[in-house]
């Protein structure tokens, strides 16, 4: 039996999640100055999200343990072939994608983010997986990067960017996907327009929060 690419993977994403753990002192550190409200305020606007996102580019923002294994089963479980990627950082979510798509017999994984040294991360990471042929890192506003050039069905979907744009990157992949397409949505509490959208009986998904921080739905027609 073949051995999964997640589990070949299991040293590199062990060392990433170690180092995300251990720079969480300096993360806190760079919005140190910063209240709660003004934190929640800054998050949520659609403009004030780069000042943010600027005092914490060193930071890698991973994602849970947990959530990345869910990405894998997500690709795995749906046999994706195509996964649109808003937020890349330094690729431990990307990891788990490709990591899908590779056992899944191959595919396109399109992924954008907006701090260059981020992006350069990420490939570096990514080139040491043996991934790197899977995915395209788009760098620069999502808003743009992500609004043309894309596959005709988009079969799974990772939010984990600036929260306040989650409803527009739901307005320019939303064409791409059909009945069945799945979509992670991060710390989808800091997106309340995004959550009441993607609830509400009638618009086309049934979604459900995952664990603590995470939202799941499935376009449903």
């Amino acid at each position: 039996m073949t051995t999964p690419t997640i589990t070949s993977l299991a040293p590199l994403l062990d060392r990433l999640f170690d180092e995300a753990e251990a720079a969480s002192g300096a993360t806190q550190a760079a919005v140190a100055d910063l209240s709660d409200a003004d934190r929640t305020r800054m998050m949520r606007s659609k403009t004030d999200y780069r000042d943010l996102y600027g005092r914490l580019k060193e930071a890698p923002l991973a994602v849970s343990r947990e959530t990345g294994t869910l990405l894998y089963m997500l690709a795995r479980s749906s046999g994706a072939r195509t996964i649109v990627e808003f937020g890349t950082s330094f690729g431990i979510s990307t990891l788990h994608l490709a990591a899908g798509l590779r056992d899944n017999g191959g595919g396109r994984l399109i992924t954008s983010e907006f701090e260059p040294s981020k992006a350069a991360r990420a490939r570096e990471n990514l080139s040491a997986a043996g991934l790197i042929d899977l995915v395209e890192i788009r760098e620069g506003d999502a808003l743009k990067t992500l609004q043309a050039d894309l596959p005709d069905t988009i079969d799974l979907v990772l939010l984990d960017g600036a929260k306040a744009l989650y409803p527009e990157m739901l307005d320019l992949l939303e064409d791409h996907l059909g009945p069945g397409a799945i979509i992670v949505a991060d710390n989808a509490d800091d997106s309340p327009d995004y959550l009441a959208r993607v609830r509400r009986p009638g618009r086309g998904y049934m979604s459900i929060p995952f664990a603590e921080d995470v939202e799941l739905s499935v376009r449903i027609s």
